[in-house]
């Protein structure tokens, strides 16, 4: 029987593999690393998940985490930036453990940022010689319903220092399918790096338009600098690291290609990815509020 762990199970993109590497019902053990009994809530769902105690910055935990694991999943919190710090206390403990085998949740255009940490830890990974999957999905279109979501709903506005940078629009659901369709077939698609992308590029004044019209909210799409974003950022009470990463996500493709667009989702599951504005529907709720 495969052992498979997930970091981050309980986030965006870590409960949405949960889901479709139970929904393939492959027969593997899917184990959760959980920084605490509090975060089982979230997935009382799935009574065959098995959960061990992680925590990416107690690396007391590590080595019962990985006993006997035969597949690793891995992301970055986004609160985390400091590679040599948390990741390689992690990935040399992964190796003395025996572990051979990660899927790493990297980034679209990783290969050219070479300043974001998904790149060193990309790095870090072939070094130390693991078999690997990096899978490299590009925008999130939840950043909308999450990150981007308080100032959308306080202000009706969206601010980034992305100018009219051209985004590709993913959704963590389709990432969550292929990351777990990719665990479950490891074999068959290791050592490869795999973009997971949707089918539109578009820059934020486009999307600032499409929430409007689906939502009946004017949402009003404004590039700042990317320093003065920073600060606000740190004004608003984000890490120094998380706000340097959002700045340089966001502002570092204004000197980059338009994004790819690939069809790999397709090839590992055989649909299509969500549009754009089937996400903006089924998300409708999230997207209209506050403002008293």
């Amino acid at each position: 029987m495969k052992r498979i762990l997930e970091t981050g199970a309980t986030g965006n993109v870590g409960f949405e593999v949960v889901h479709y590497l139970i929904a393939l019902n492959s027969g593997s053990e899917i184990i959760a690393g959980i920084r605490n009994a509090n975060a089982k809530q979230k997935l009382t769902k799935y009574p065959d998940l098995h959960f061990r105690t992680f925590d990416f910055e107690q690396s007391e935990t590590f080595s019962a985490a990985f006993n006997q694991i035969d597949v690793l999943f891995l992301l970055r919190p986004p609160h985390i930036s400091e590679v040599e710090t948390f990741f390689r206390p992690l990935l040399v403990a992964a190796k003395k453990q025996g572990i051979q085998n990660i899927v790493f949740l990297s980034v679209q255009g990783v290969e050219t940022s070479k300043v974001i940490p998904h790149h060193k830890i990309e790095r870090l990974i072939q070094d130390l010689e693991f078999n690997y999957i990096f899978v490299r999905p590009s925008y999130f279109m939840q950043n909308l319903t999450t990150t981007l979501l308080p100032e959308i709903q306080d202000k009706r506005s969206i601010t980034l220092p992305a100018g009219h940078t051209k985004f590709n629009w993913i959704d963590v659901k389709n990432i969550g399918k292929a990351a777990a369709t990719l665990i479950h077939h490891f074999e068959k698609y290791h050592n490869q790096s795999y973009e997971i992308t949707g089918t539109e590029n578009k820059d934020f004044e486009q999307v600032s338009r499409e929430i409007t019209e689906v939502t009946g909210e004017n949402i009003v799409y404004k590039s700042v600098n990317p320093i003065s974003f920073y600060f606000r950022k740190k004004k608003e009470g984000i890490t120094s690291g998380f706000a340097l990463v959002m700045t340089v996500l966001h502002f570092l493709p204004r000197f980059q290609s338009e994004p790819n667009i690939s069809d790999n989702f397709k090839m590992l599951t055989g649909e299509n990815p969500t549009t754009l504005n089937q996400f903006l529907v089924r998300e409708k709720g999230k997207l209209t509020s506050p403002i008293q």
